[in-house]
């Protein structure tokens, strides 16, 4: 298969599992974690990292802002034979009483964003594979830590979030919002990939406290910073026993 256009990467170049951040300046944080680590390529927002942890080999590969730059990383990491993708990410709360640093596991993502309306209808829905939802909880509970488990939403306009959109996930029970998960979970799902998502929390949109995305590291809070670190561990040890 010929190389990638967008990852410049090629089969047999990468392992079986991904971690897929957005940012990545966050590929190399990732990377500081792993035993050992060596850049593969690098061309846009897209960074890719062959690394290895406590004796598993990985791929880490950053997918930019949005659905649809990580739809283009997804469909090409499947291309040359990637089976696994977990996302580690930062988001927005959209409960009272869910704290910045707090981390968040998906159980489902609603599909505010287009892109995955392109691939199939709405109605479709977008989840994570079980084996990797449940290794990421059962990883946290392991570490003795707590995580919120259950539904986020992915959306595209991240100036236009109004109160009104706000007000209607919060009364939807809907976690957090954050801009990649719904097409990540929704192409894995038609490629025969399996697919999971922890996020760290970076602000709480219905308490009015600063609010992000998959920004730099440097931008978060302080607390948001540090448990980005944890919620990088727990994915590490995630991708152990998957």
């Amino acid at each position: 298969m010929a190389t990638q256009p967008h990852l410049l990467v090629e089969e047999g170049e990468l392992t079986d599992v991904a971690l897929v951040p957005g940012d990545p300046g966050r590929v190399d944080r990732i990377a500081d974690h792993c035993d050992e680590a060596e850049t593969v390529s690098q061309n846009r927002e897209y960074k890719v990292v062959n690394a290895s942890y406590d004796g598993r080999e990985l791929t880490i590969c950053s997918t930019g802002i949005g659905c649809p730059s990580a739809a283009i990383a997804v469909e090409e990491l499947a291309n040359v034979g990637v089976e696994t993708v977990l996302r580690v990410g930062t988001t927005g709360a959209l409960q009272s009483g869910i704290e910045i640093g707090d981390m968040i596991v998906a159980t489902g993502a609603a599909k505010n964003e287009g892109t995955s309306k392109r691939y199939e209808d709405v109605e479709y829905p977008a989840v994570p594979d079980y084996e990797v939802l449940s290794a990421l909880v059962d990883t946290a509970e392991a570490r003795d830590e707590d995580v919120h488990v259950g539904p986020i939403a992915s959306d595209d306009a991240y100036y236009a979030e109004t109160d009104a959109y706000v007000a209607d996930w919060e009364a939807a029970g809907l976690l957090s919002v954050e801009m990649e998960a719904a097409a990540l979970f929704t192409l894995a799902r038609r490629r025969g990939l399996r697919a999971g998502a922890i996020c760290t929390v970076d602000g709480n949109l219905v308490e009015g406290t600063q609010k992000g995305t998959d920004t730099e590291d440097d931008e978060l809070p302080e607390k948001a910073k540090n448990n980005v670190g944890r919620a990088i561990d727990i994915a590490l040890d995630a991708t152990t026993t998957l």
